[in-house]
């Protein structure tokens, strides 16, 4: 080969390298900087910050909207947490699902549809993941950020060679110290996720939140599925709600939150707050196996993967899957038919604190009507109406 025909090679290479550098860039910061568009619902009263419960969080990436829909009549206070893990859309979706539509008739109701924004604004590396995911609605088509289960490597570096959880000193696995569902209680000069945590303690202390409710999802090859975890101080409302939700419309469990296990929400919570506990619900999402097939949105969306099926077929899987997959309607569904339920038995248990919800679809509607039919059009509202995430 000529000399010429060697540099020319070589200056190709580099323009090929420069130019795929740039495109992934460019892609990189669209999702990074991409903002959901949320339309106050009528029941939302104010929009807080989280940094209004922690002063050193603003300005960060983390410092989220706070969605407060407050009946102004004396009841239970409920935090629902959306978010947690970005890369199960069905728990951000129903957050966002419930500050658009919940109306709150006594008690109030708190609502963080990106718990962590930071993992919302990255995608695992090496899956493959989509960054966005859309969903239809009667008026078009709604945008959304796809993430990951940990905070972005660009708010929180370097990881430790061993996570030491704080207080307990429980040894984790260096990444958990950028999972938001690894570091509660948290503290206030940690990791972007341990500072997160400690601020959301610092607002279920200020609010007077009674029960946190954390929403998840799992892959099928995760046993811990298609249940609530709940800590020993409200178990019997979880257990209530399970055996209630499976009679009337879907199975779902309940277990009780490790003792041993630390960092969690439905264990930390209780454990560190007096007047305070916490749930966490699970949904199926096959999106998450690693038996899975192609990683898109399709699969997001769906649930539909054969790969996860003959996994199943093989007795390898803790949920059932068939033909129909596990839809994002069917998740986000019961998700709020769990939310709906919690509240019916929270006040039925605190009678001299009732939480009563209304605005809410349940399961059946979710599933009938679609996500999006209970999405609104940000374009046909009030401009101060609209919040973006």
């Amino acid at each position: 080969m000529s000399v010429d025909r060697t540099w020319t090679v070589k200056a190709l290479a580099l323009i090929s390298a420069i130019t795929i550098i740039v495109l992934a860039g460019i892609a990189f910061a669209q999702h990074r900087q991409y903002k959901e568009q949320v339309v106050l619902g009528p029941g939302v009263t104010s929009v807080k910050r989280l940094s209004d419960y922690f002063a050193p969080l603003k300005g960060t990436i983390n410092d989220t909207n706070i969605f407060v829909l407050d009946s102004g009549k004396p009841g239970g206070t409920i935090l629902v947490l959306g978010g947690t893990h970005p890369e199960e859309p069905a728990a951000s979706l129903t957050a966002h699902l419930l500050v658009e539509n919940a109306v709150v008739q006594q008690g109030k109701l708190i609502v963080a549809i990106h718990a962590t924004v930071s993992a919302s604004t990255v995608t695992r590396p090496g899956d493959a993941y989509p960054r966005f995911f859309h969903i239809l609605t009667d008026w078009g088509v709604k945008k959304f950020r796809m993430g990951d289960r940990w905070a972005n490597p660009l708010d929180s570096w370097p990881d430790p060679e061993t996570y030491v959880h704080y207080p307990s000193g429980q040894l984790l696995a260096y990444m958990d110290v950028r999972n938001l569902n690894r570091t509660w209680p948290g503290r206030a000069n940690g990791s972007i996720s341990e500072r997160t945590c400690y601020a959301f303690m610092r607002l279920i202390e200020q609010e007077g939140v009674d029960l946190v409710i954390d929403l998840h999802e799992a892959e099928l090859e995760y046993p811990v599925i298609g249940t609530i975890v709940a800590h020993q101080k409200v178990l019997r409302i979880a257990a209530m709600a399970s055996m209630m939700l499976s009679a009337e419309e879907f199975r779902i469990g309940v277990e009780i939150s490790p003792v041993a296990l630390h960092g969690l929400s439905h264990r930390e919570i209780g454990d560190h707050l007096a007047t305070a506990a916490g749930l966490l619900v699970e949904s199926p999402e096959p999106f998450l196996d690693r038996v899975r097939g192609i990683t898109d949105e399709a699969l997001l969306l769906t649930g539909k993967d054969p790969f996860v099926m003959k996994a199943g077929e093989h007795g390898l899987l803790y949920w059932p899957i068939d033909e129909s997959g596990w839809p994002i309607d069917v998740r986000v569904g019961r998700h709020c038919s769990t939310i709906l339920k919690i509240a019916e038995v929270w006040t039925m248990f605190n009678p001299g604190k009732p939480f009563i919800l209304s605005g809410v679809p349940r399961y059946a509607d979710v599933v009938a009507k679609g996500t999006g039919h209970f999405f609104h059009d940000p374009a046909r509202v009030s401009p101060e109406r609209v919040v973006l995430e």
